[in-house]
């Protein structure tokens, strides 16, 4: 299967088995499953605030193993948002807090949002549109090109108005209406700049492992189908043309997953090389994501996208990841060098 196959040490490899052992009894986790009980909320939080002091490597982990729970869009928006934090204020007294779950944070940027807000002499202003992660969040973590800037997410501060999504995760479209002090300014200018970038790759590439999580998932359903179904006396597998579109799916997802791959170990190492790399595997997971889902729905037929169904969850959670890339062109020029 086309899975992740990257450089795990001891702890790593724990972490894969007992999230693998924990989702193969509980299907849907909610964040009180994800942090009291697997302790998932710090991953990104070093030791000394009762974190896991994990990188990107680990979160792409988790992030393949949620994906088929269709868990990971709120778990993802948090631990980018406190690797952030961790590294910009490390005596910043609610770390601890959200390391154990207990308050939530969610990031404001460019791969997070549909439209950003305006940042303007340390405000923020406007709104930002299908913020994911921010519906349940208590802080929010602006990464704007001009201001990194931590918010509490008060009714008095922050208007929210949840969505519910058509994967079925919820987002939030976010009014400020903030006063001077009400922000705290970790970063400007070139240092803000900088990390808004690095929590762009690393949503990005976080939600490239999701997607390789999904896709395999829908391929193994694939397999068990084919072999389970039967036509004219036959289980279907066995006929040649569907062998070949199994065949076409697999070779999909092993090229997005050895991206993917690149990618993550890129934003790990902060690699000079990292944005070209994590758009050439959005770029790939996208293509990836439309063969594997398409192929998935028709081999099953008209049940494909029934509720009943896993494979219709998984496939419609693929296609908003894919969304949520943004525009393939941007990308393509990313990875060329052209971006502005």
């Amino acid at each position: 299967m086309a899975e992740l196959d990257l450089p795990l040490g001891e702890a790593q490899q724990m972490l894969r088995d007992s999230v693998q052992r924990f989702l193969a009894d509980n299907e849907r986790p909610g964040w009180r499953e994800l942090s009291e009980t697997l302790g998932l909320a710090g991953i990104a939080l070093p030791e000394n605030v009762g974190g896991f002091g994990g990188g990107m490597i680990d979160i792409a982990v988790v992030m393949a193993e949620l994906g088929p729970a269709l868990a990971g869009a709120d778990w993802l928006s948090h631990v980018a948002a406190t690797s952030v934090l961790a590294r910009v204020a490390p005596e910043y007294p609610a770390l601890s807090d959200l390391a154990t779950g207990s308050r939530r944070i969610a990031i404001i940027c460019a791969a997070s949002t549909a439209a950003m807000p305006a940042v303007e002499d340390g405000l923020v202003r406007g709104s930002a549109a299908l913020v994911a992660g921010a519906a349940e969040a208590d802080l929010l973590l602006v990464a704007s090109d001009e201001a990194l800037l931590l918010v509490g997410a008060d009714g008095d501060k922050v208007e929210q108005r949840h969505r519910i999504m058509h994967d079925g995760s919820v987002s939030a479209d976010l009014a400020f209406t903030l006063k001077p002090g009400d922000a705290a300014l970790l970063a400007s200018g070139e240092a803000a700049r900088a990390w808004g970038d690095h929590a762009n790759d690393l949503i990005l590439a976080g939600r490239c492992a999701e997607a390789v999580g999904l896709m395999q998932r829908m391929i193994a359903d694939c397999i068990d189908y084919l072999g389970q179904r039967t036509q004219f006396g036959s289980p279907i597998g066995r006929f040649q043309s569907l062998r070949h579109r199994a065949a076409d799916m697999q070779l999909a997802a092993m090229k997005a997953a050895a991206l993917t791959e690149t990618a993550i170990l890129a934003v790990d190492q902060d690699r000079a090389d990292r944005a070209q790399t994590v758009s050439a595997a959005c770029v790939e997971v996208g293509d990836a994501v439309r063969i594997v889902g398409e192929s998935a729905v028709q081999i099953h037929g008209a049940m494909g996208l029934t509720e009943e169904l896993s494979l219709g969850g998984h496939f419609k959670r693929a296609l908003a990841i894919t969304a949520a890339f943004g525009p393939c062109v941007d990308h393509l020029a990313r990875f060329s060098g052209r971006a502005s």
